[in-house]
């Protein structure tokens, strides 16, 4: 029995998307469950959209992901180069072979001739696609036209009247009339092949057997199936995966926030995060658990439960997840992933001046509070920017009660500014003053932060400390007294 062999071949004309990363994660765990091999294939035909860097920033991203490849564009192997652009000799031996076997021909049709028999169609009723005018060309009109200097396309001939029923590991059988596709291009006129002629030859001579891939490509295959047939290649066993929607069910888009990987990645999402949220996306487990192990999921994963119908892309699902692996990390682990967001910040130089307890004490509440790594700049604000009051904690400071408990707090506070102390001394104040804990955190945390919402007060006043404390709340009472609020 041939070995399984799968890939992913994505086209370096932008970053990853994250459509893409789950195609790219279903083959990786396919391979990793059935102990196959993956390749990574870069397919680049689109001369004027692909550029290197784009690629470099894929293969980062995978990487970054967890993802792993036993053959590929920057690993090598025995099958490369892994580029489509360098195989440029494979496709033209295969063009010939089938302008030989009168599986394709010469096409000389103009752009203009191409449109008006478009809109022929389309005024019919019909669907759009070539008729083949120049199927019937004699040689010598052919070496004619290529005498005059015409650049031709090379055209495959689809057989008339069949029906092409092509088995899916996922969908099912799926069955396509040849009627509706007309003679496609597989070599365009400047010489390189197009996406569907490229992948039969790449998937065929890297021993691909299974391909795995999204939705969107379940309309190239019968196009793909016939130039196996035409080739006498083995076509290799087909999966397409569902779509991703967005919450409003529509096709995911920048509408829907960040739509690749990279863009997560760089939010301060974690890949562990990312690769479970992504692992589910289309696909499940037999049980009801929402966290899986890299290693549960390629014990668990199989084609056969992959789902037809699109996945919805649930934000908060991932945000979830993302808290969750936040929780799980050490202390140490967590100061290290917080590290590189931490200095982007425009408030890094306050927080480097910290106390190494201090510092504990906010990683600490980060690690609590924190969705994803980025959010901390708001907490870095909340700190160290200047005081700025929302419209709620304006509402809140201009109640009637809140004037007595801030010059309470003003008159005994402490000197000890340790958030121990500062706990107990809050706590104390609330017996003394026999109010709610609402009546004394809400109005104190508004006119310290100006915010409704924040860290816990104790960590806040000792990383302030005194001097800062009776500065805020000093300003605070002069809102309230000058009745700003």
């Amino acid at each position: 029995m041939k070995p399984l062999k799968v890939r992913f071949a994505p086209s370096p004309t932008g970053p990853l998307h994250i459509g893409g990363a789950r195609s790219a994660l279903f083959n990786y765990l396919f391979a990793e469950h059935h102990n196959a091999q993956l390749v990574l294939r870069i397919e680049d035909t689109d001369l004027e959209r692909s550029r290197r860097e784009y690629e470099d920033e894929i293969i980062s991203s995978l990487r970054w992901l967890g993802l792993t490849w036993a053959e590929g564009v920057d690993t090598g192997g025995e099958n490369g180069p892994y580029r489509q652009t360098e195989r440029l000799d494979l496709y033209r031996r295969y063009e010939k072979q089938l302008l030989v076997a009168n599986h394709a021909y010469y096409c000389f049709c103009s752009a203009d001739d191409l449109e008006q028999e478009r809109q022929s169609l389309i005024s019919k009723g019909e669907t759009p696609r070539y008729l083949g005018k120049c199927r019937h060309l004699s040689p010598q009109a052919v070496e004619e036209k290529l005498r005059q200097g015409l650049k031709p396309t090379v055209r495959f001939q689809v057989p008339a009247a069949e029906i092409i029923e092509i088995p899916d590991l996922v969908r099912g059988p799926v069955r396509f009339a040849t009627e509706e596709i007309g003679d496609f291009i597989i070599v365009k006129s400047d010489g390189i092949p197009t996406y569907n002629f490229a992948v039969v030859i790449d998937d065929t001579l890297m021993d691909i057997t299974h391909v795995i891939r999204a939705e969107e490509h379940l309309s190239n295959t019968p196009r793909q199936w016939l130039i196996y047939s035409a080739l006498g290649f083995p076509a290799p066993e087909f999966a397409h995966i569902s779509l991703i929607l967005g919450a409003d069910r529509q096709k995911m888009s920048k509408r829907h926030g960040a739509t690749s990987l990279i863009q997560y990645r760089e939010i301060g999402y974690l890949p562990e995060a990312l690769f479970n949220f992504l692992g589910f996306l289309g696909w499940s487990p037999e049980g009801e658990e929402q966290i899986l192990s890299r290693e549960e999921f390629t014990a668990a994963f199989t084609l056969e439960r992959v789902s037809k119908s699109p996945a919805v892309f649930d934000l908060n699902k991932l945000n979830w997840l993302n808290h969750q692996y936040l929780l799980k990390k050490s202390l140490a682990d967590y100061a290290l992933l917080l590290e590189p967001f931490l200095k982007k910040s425009a408030y890094y130089q306050s927080f480097v001046q910290l106390t190494p307890e201090q510092k504990e004490l906010f990683m600490t509440g980060m690690r609590s509070r924190l969705v994803f790594l980025s959010e901390v700049e708001e907490y870095l604000q909340l700190l160290f920017g200047p005081l700025q009051y929302s419209p709620e904690s304006e509402e809140v400071l201009a109640e009637n009660d809140v004037l007595p408990v801030l010059n309470y707090i003003k008159d005994h506070f402490p000197a000890d500014t340790s958030a121990a102390n500062v706990e107990t001394f809050l706590k104390n104040s609330i017996k003394t003053l026999k109010i709610k804990p609402k009546q004394l955190y809400m109005p104190l945390r508004c006119a310290l932060s100006g915010q409704i919402h924040g860290m816990e007060l104790p960590v806040m006043i000792n990383i302030w400390g005194q001097k800062e404390f009776l500065s805020r709340l000093q300003l605070a009472l002069g809102k309230i007294n000058g009745n700003d609020c």
